[in-house]
């Protein structure tokens, strides 16, 4: 559990820090330039969830993320074997699902600021978003793969009873 709090809190404060920042130093929908042509800086206030879909849903969401900090925090304190992409996954899926939380209730939407142009079709620019929503993304990704690990020693279980 140490170390579950030894990331997600520093994860949480480095997310409210850099948004707080960002509220401070760039007016909404304004633009830094950090890199031309490639990454900005900006303060894209969000009411909705990923790429600003379903806008103007705010408390549905705040509602969402409650029973996902819920889940998240039953999986994390109940006593089973460590696996440190389990623990990896969820300590930074709360740390985004805080992170987010924070930002609706305090708010009313959240802070995205970070903007890259990927010079992608369909993704030119790449949707706004923020520390916490890269929290989540690679906590998706760590369930990925645990998920194909576990599927993969479950094969290989029932394969070696043949």
């Amino acid at each position: 559990m140490k170390f579950i709090l030894f990331l997600s809190l520093p994860l949480y404060a480095l997310d409210q820090l850099t948004k707080h920042w960002v509220m401070r130093s760039i007016g909404p929908y304004d633009a830094r330039i950090v890199v031309p042509d490639f990454f900005n800086l900006v303060n894209v206030p969000n009411t909705g969830a990923a790429f600003g879909s379903f806008k103007g849903n705010n408390t549905f969401f705040v509602i969402i993320s409650i029973i996902a900090m819920v889940v998240v925090t039953v999986l994390l304190v109940r006593h089973r074997r460590s696996d440190p992409w389990r623990d990896v996954s969820l300590a930074l899926l709360l740390a985004g699902i805080l992170g987010n939380l924070t930002d609706r209730l305090l708010y009313g939407h959240v802070i995205d600021f970070l903007l890259f142009n990927l010079h992608i079709r369909f993704a030119d620019p790449w949707p706004a978003f923020n520390v916490a929503d890269s929290c989540i993304t690679v906590a998706v990704f760590c369930f990925v793969v645990l998920c194909f690990r576990q599927h993969k020693i479950a094969s290989e279980q029932s394969g070696m009873g043949d």
